[in-house]
């Protein structure tokens, strides 16, 4: 409990300090956004805190266990509902009957991933935590990540829409001074790396399922072909986070799932900026950079740093 609110993404409880009635009547309230730093780095207040994170540092890790690494909106949902399907060999039934945060807890939030009593495993989690802050105990085991990196054009604009809904974020100002402050690092600072891509989800799906030595028949990929689409994303209710209530996410001014597409740029006019575009690279019209154990995440030496084929973009 912090400043008289109550949030546990695993129980989903929200509460308001009078109860459900101020939670409701403050509905449509973007809070104000509180920051603390850890080690450098600035996190939201009330969706972590310095204990939350420190337990990361210093979790157990088992030799099994799945993570998801990834800068802010660059596509961690469309990766667990991928791995989702992939666990269950195809079948939809998770991730249409389990809540997607659920599916992957997040290892730094408070009551996260290394907080649950008794998971299913394999666990699959979820991290936007940089390198130095990671689990200690990843790099001596067997366990496997995949990091996903977007073409930064893609990932200001999707945090500036998100940042509008997210009541636990700051207000993000106008498009002109959230890029501004995204260009100069002020928010919330992860990882900067970023590869090619190619388009051919089948072939990348095959080479993450060899990765995690679970591989697929054509019938079952197929399936994870058809169910982690965008479209099939957005409407499902396990995955399209309208669940949550709109003291957390407030849907109401725009959806979590907004498009799922890149290379569009950052098209400042058509906000009222100062009418200059930051147009995307030639070679990258999609979205996702590419998924893999990225070399400037993990050390080559390490056995898990086997490669992954890069996949599309779709948040």
């Amino acid at each position: 409990q912090r400043n008289g609110q109550t949030q546990a993404m695993q129980g989903v409880e929200f509460r308001g300090p009078g109860g459900e009635e101020e939670t409701r009547a403050g509905w449509g309230q973007k809070l104000s956004g509180e920051y603390f730093r850890y080690k450098g780095i600035p996190f939201p207040v009330g969706i972590y805190s310095p204990e939350s994170i420190r337990m990361v540092e210093n979790a157990d890790v088992q030799d099994d266990d799945i993570f998801i690494i990834t800068y802010p909106k660059s596509g961690t949902n469309w990766m667990i509902e991928i791995l989702s399907l992939i666990l269950k060999d195809g079948d939809p039934s998770w991730i249409r009957s389990v809540p997607i945060w659920k599916r992957a807890p997040w290892c730094e939030a408070i009551l996260g991933a290394f907080s649950l009593s008794d998971p299913p495993r394999p666990r699959l989690m979820s991290s936007h935590l940089p390198i130095q802050l990671f689990a200690k105990a990843f790099f001596t085991s067997k366990a496997k990540a995949i990091y996903m990196g977007r073409n930064p054009r893609d990932v200001v604009v999707s945090l500036y829409h998100y940042s509008k809904i997210a009541r636990q974020l700051k207000d993000p100002g106008t498009p002109d001074q959230f890029l501004q402050n995204f260009l100069k690092g002020e928010g919330e600072d992860w990882g900067r790396k970023i590869k090619g891509c190619r388009v051919d989800l089948r072939s990348s799906l095959q080479d993450i399922c060899q990765f995690l030595g679970r591989p697929l028949g054509k019938e079952a990929l197929d399936s994870v072909v058809a169910h982690s689409a965008f479209g099939a994303m957005k409407a499902n209710a396990m995955s399209n986070f309208t669940l949550l209530p709109p003291s957390l996410l407030d849907q109401r001014h725009g959806a979590f799932l907004r498009k799922g597409a890149g290379g569009s740029g950052v098209p400042r006019r058509e906000h009222g900026g100062s009418g200059k575009f930051l147009p995307p690279p030639p070679a990258l019209t999609i979205g996702m950079s590419c998924p893999d154990l990225h070399p400037g995440w993990l050390p080559e030496s390490l056995p898990q740093a086997a490669q992954c084929s890069p996949l599309p973009g779709t948040q």
